[in-house]
């Protein structure tokens, strides 16, 4: 698996939401640096738990059309044919 990088405009985002989170819920503020910090060690350690989550989720809608596809071809074939 390739690393998870996101963008700089991306990353400032994220940093911010952790900042307005940890003031939100933990009543408690924290500089960028320590939110980087974090967001790293999530990427890092739990990001791939995501990613994978995100390919599961991926391959069951891949394998419900490809299930569709397989109906609409088994219904073009000729009755007849079939029945041989």
């Amino acid at each position: 698996m390739k690393p998870i990088k996101f963008e700089k405009d991306e990353r400032a985002a994220i940093v911010g939401k952790i900042q307005r989170y940890f003031v939100a819920e933990l009543d408690s503020e924290i500089g960028a640096i320590p939110a980087e910090l974090l967001l790293a060690f999530f990427t890092e350690n739990i990001g791939p738990f995501y990613y994978n989550q995100g390919l599961t989720d991926a391959q069951a809608v891949l394998g419900r059309m490809v299930d569709n596809i397989n109906d609409e071809i088994y219904g073009l074939e000729q009755r007849e044919a079939r029945a041989r």
